[in-house]
């Protein structure tokens, strides 16, 4: 079920009354029921592999925590990641073995017809996160499975994040949480911008990359390099549209998830970037995958090695295709290659006496950004080699001398060819609403609602125009989020 249908406001609308209205005991009944409908509006068969995962995690972590024998203790564990990363690799990577091992070995063998289970990155991660807490006795096993499988399927986060640890999810939905006014209306507030976030301004954004992606080869560089700005703000409103929706369906329940985005195009460096966007799967990778090898505690060759390897692991996690994985590698070197010149740009900054400036602040963001453009790339594109087309010919038409002439042309051919005069617009302000969001945001702790806190009448207008700007100008079409792929 898609947060942006007609469908899920119906069903939202009849379980959060019904959340409120039964007794405490019985509601986590209600959200494993609402949770598993949600699942399966979308294909019930795959519910399966959601059952499957949920027993293992379950049974597995009972037992690791019952014996005491180390031995027994690693074989349930790997018995358990065995089974939710068979799963995982099997839905998710196995034709991208089988296309490479054709292309190597000139080997013929057929691709199959795999469907991609929705969610299955998400909710494999976080039941491997609670048997690993569980093994390692940083948690105690959950002896209710009605609560473990309601962790697991919990139906704000369970396609999309964000990816929440058990110690923090767990014992909120086993609270009880009576109706509050003002948690609801916080809660609808923050829905009400993730839509807008993803109708507004992703979807609408959505036409014109999907038409520039699908045949870069029919446009010049500049337009290349503004599908490839618009598609940086496409993907940041598309996810974290959901999970502002994610969030604020959830708070209105009492129940808080994490924050999952910190404005992270307004990172000084990579390494900022990367505590500012999805915040749970990268401290899931920090927690479960970089300190296990090691992290920093140990040699500064293998602590490159341990970054690498990370990222690498990141990029083939956010899809079965190699120019995913060189989408991780760029971070991964540009961040090492921060880190060996740090020093010495230290120093720069020192004589030129500028250190801790604006000045340097600014380039540092601006660096940032132009490294993370060109990665988003060799994210979005269809695969390396378009990549790579898409980067040079962006790099031999932007360095010419008429750079401003031809930009402005290439706007021009936009706005009148693809996008239109009112879609232009809509992108144009929504973006720029955006923008000045992040910005209160990040200087003033507040937002656009928080800005008119002590006034009542601007803070609703602030909401009616949020409201009536989706029913208006939102791209309806019901297009998946893009992170729904992976």
């Amino acid at each position: 079920m898609l947060f942006n249908s007609i469908g899920f406001l119906l069903f939202f609308s009849i379980v959060i009354p019904l959340y409120f209205f039964i007794p405490y005991k019985y509601r986590w009944i209600l959200l494993l029921v609402s949770s598993y409908f949600f699942y399966m509006a979308w294909k019930p068969q795959f519910i399966i592999l959601i059952l499957i995962t949920t027993t293992v995690s379950y049974l597995a972590s009972i037992l690791i925590e019952k014996y005491d024998r180390k031995a027994i203790k690693k074989l349930l564990l790997v018995l358990s990641l065995t089974v939710n990363l068979g799963l995982l690799i099997y839905f998710k990577y196995f034709n991208l073995f089988i296309e490479s091992l054709n292309e190597i070995a000139g080997t013929n063998f057929n691709i199959l017809k795999i469907i991609l289970p929705m969610g299955i990155s998400f909710y494999t991660f976080q039941t491997i996160s609670y048997t690993i807490d569980v093994y390692w006795g940083k948690l105690k096993a959950e002896k209710h499975f009605g609560y473990f499988a309601l962790y697991v399927t919990y139906f704000p986060q369970l396609v999309a994040g964000p990816i929440e640890r058990a110690d923090r999810l767990l014992p909120q939905l086993k609270q009880k949480h009576d109706f509050d006014y003002t948690r609801t209306v916080d809660g609808l507030q923050r829905m009400a911008w993730g839509f807008f976030k993803k109708i507004v301004i992703a979807d609408n954004i959505a036409i014109l990359v999907n038409k520039v992606f699908s045949a870069p080869a029919n446009y010049n560089g500049f337009v290349l390099l503004i599908a490839t700005v618009l598609f940086a703000i496409q993907i940041y409103t598309d996810f974290s549209g959901y999970c502002d929706i994610a969030i604020g369906a959830s708070n209105i329940m009492g129940i808080d998830l994490m924050e999952n985005f910190k404005r992270p195009y307004m990172a000084g460096s990579l390494k900022d970037f990367w505590k500012r966007w999805h915040i749970s799967l990268s401290t899931w990778f920090r927690d479960y995958v970089y300190k296990p090898l090691g992290g920093s505690r140990i040699s500064l060759a293998r602590t490159y090695v341990n970054v690498m390897a990370v990222f690498l692991i990141s990029g083939l996690w956010h899809g079965a295709s190699w120019h995913f994985v060189i989408w991780g590698g760029i971070h991964a070197v540009f961040q090492l290659l921060e880190n060996v010149l740090a020093p010495f740009s230290n120093r720069v900054w020192r004589a030129l006496k500028l250190e801790g400036s604006k000045v340097q602040s600014f380039f540092g963001w601006l660096v940032t950004m132009i490294i993370v453009m060109c990665a988003w790339i060799f994210f979005r594109a269809n695969n390396a080699e378009e990549a790579v087309y898409i980067l040079k010919t962006i790099l031999h038409d932007c360095t010419t001398w008429n750079f401003p002439r031809e930009l402005l042309s290439s706007l021009t051919m936009i706005r009148r060819e693809i996008l239109l005069n009112v879609r232009f617009c809509v992108i144009g302000c929504s973006v720029l609403m955006l923008i000045v969001n992040d910005i209160v945001e990040e200087y003033r702790q507040t937002n656009w609602f928080g800005i008119f806190e002590h006034a009542r009448c601007a803070r609703w207008l602030m909401r009616y125009i949020v409201v009536f700007s989706i029913l208006l100008f939102g791209a309806f079409g019901q297009v998946e989020f893009i992170y729904f792929q992976f």
